[in-house]
């Protein structure tokens, strides 16, 4: 996958949601695999929310139900980070092994199922939501390994890799949000790629036979108060109207919103687009090159058709001088943008933030004004991948 807003629109447009929900979790052959592909460019505003939203509009109504609860379910994500923050890097509701360095021999090379996943999440960057599901569930299920260094790889080298989306998918499919994780189990890989198990050196001595034995729930005592109720939803939310603070000389974009339809960037067509590559944390994250990449096309694509002016430094010490209007993100990381921006535009959500509860998805779905959400059952193991 490359990036881009040119290549994110041909993406859109050649997607049907035809079929989508009996698909989105094959496997292999990939020829079969029902999955849009789509998680990069929505996971960076290329794509906006609303935008996908209509795009399914007149697709089969089981598929778009489907699709939309997906959509739903990255809108949630990024309301609960937006409200807990950093709180979310930890257990949220039930215990589950969280701490640790990371631990290679968690994913077992010798393990076809395990060891073919990892290798696709290394050289392509993006994985579908059931193999990540597979690999969360075996890194902290069945080897007990702490699952914040599981989704710190992740997040390294997954090109829709958010800590929104990300952070939330692990605790859920650990269990650390729900109480039951998800029981990865030779007969997912059989039915989703069996082809796997066929070529695998451990088929006869499969250490995933059965399913891993189910443990009672432990609830966390430490559960951050703002679950159940928001005292602070303005700043959950962000700014309701622009913030006009001095007339702007730039366009500052942020990883969280890098498409033609920024807000900020739409109201000022003339002016020059700047991003500022955030050096100090790119010391510390240690992002693949894949993600560096797909970020660097963006840009190019979008230097095509305005000027773009890329920075390498602190923004705390780049953005004060920019006068820069820029859009709001739901990430406790834009203060860092924030506190010197000219202009804050807000974030254009799907669902508007609401002070109800958001300790589960169907919780934050209730308490939600005009979420068209699919009726039925929910699955609540997701690892994004749409």
């Amino acid at each position: 996958m490359q990036g881009g807003q040119s290549r994110a629109d041909r993406a859109l447009a050649a997607f049907s949601v035809a079929g989508y929900a009996a698909r989105r979790s094959q496997v292999l052959p990939e020829t079969d695999r029902g999955a849009s592909r789509l998680s990069p460019y929505i996971r960076h505003s290329l794509l906006p929310l609303r935008r996908v939203w209509e795009h399914v509009a007149d697709g089969p109504a089981r598929d778009a139900r489907k699709f939309r609860d997906e959509l739903l379910w990255q809108e949630y994500a990024r309301h609960l980070y937006a409200r807990v923050g950093a709180a979310l890097h930890q257990n949220l509701r039930f215990e589950a092994p969280w701490a640790g360095d990371f631990e290679p021999a968690a994913w077992p090379q010798r393990m076809h199922c395990v060891d073919s996943v990892v290798s696709e999440l290394k050289t392509d960057g993006w994985l579908v939501n059931q193999t990540r599901m597979w690999l969360a569930s075996q890194y902290t299920v069945r080897a007990g390994a702490g699952w914040h260094a599981g989704q710190e790889v992740f997040y390294r080298h997954l090109l829709d890799g958010s800590r929104a989306a990300n952070l939330l998918g692990w605790q859920w499919t650990v269990g650390a949000g729900t109480g039951s994780p998800y029981g990865f189990a030779r007969w997912q890989v059989e039915k989703r790629a069996p082809q796997l198990c066929r070529d695998c050196p451990l088929a006869r001595a499969c250490p995933i036979e059965q399913f891993p034995a189910a443990r009672a729930p432990v609830p966390v005592t430490d559960a951050p108060a703002n679950l159940t109720r928001d005292p602070q939803l303005s700043i959950t939310r962000g700014p309701a109207a622009v913030v006009r603070r001095r007339a702007a000389r730039s366009v500052l974009l942020t990883v969280d919103s890098l498409g033609d339809a920024d807000p900020a960037l739409a109201e000022h067509p003339d002016l020059p687009a700047v991003f500022v590559f955030d050096e100090p944390a790119l010391a510390r994250l240690r992002l693949s090159s894949k993600r560096l990449i797909f970020t660097v096309e963006t840009l190019q694509d979008l230097a095509r058709r305005r000027e773009v002016v890329v920075h390498l430094g602190d923004p705390r010490v780049i953005v004060p001088g920019l006068d820069a209007a820029v859009t709001s993100a739901p990430v406790p990381s834009f203060a860092r943008y924030a506190e010197g921006a000219a202009e804050l535009h807000p974030w254009p959500w799907l669902v508007e933030p609401h002070s109800g509860s958001v300790a589960s998805f169907s919780a934050w779905r209730r308490a939600s004004t005009g979420v068209r959400a699919a009726e039925g059952p929910v699955d609540m193991t997701r690892l994004d991948g749409l």
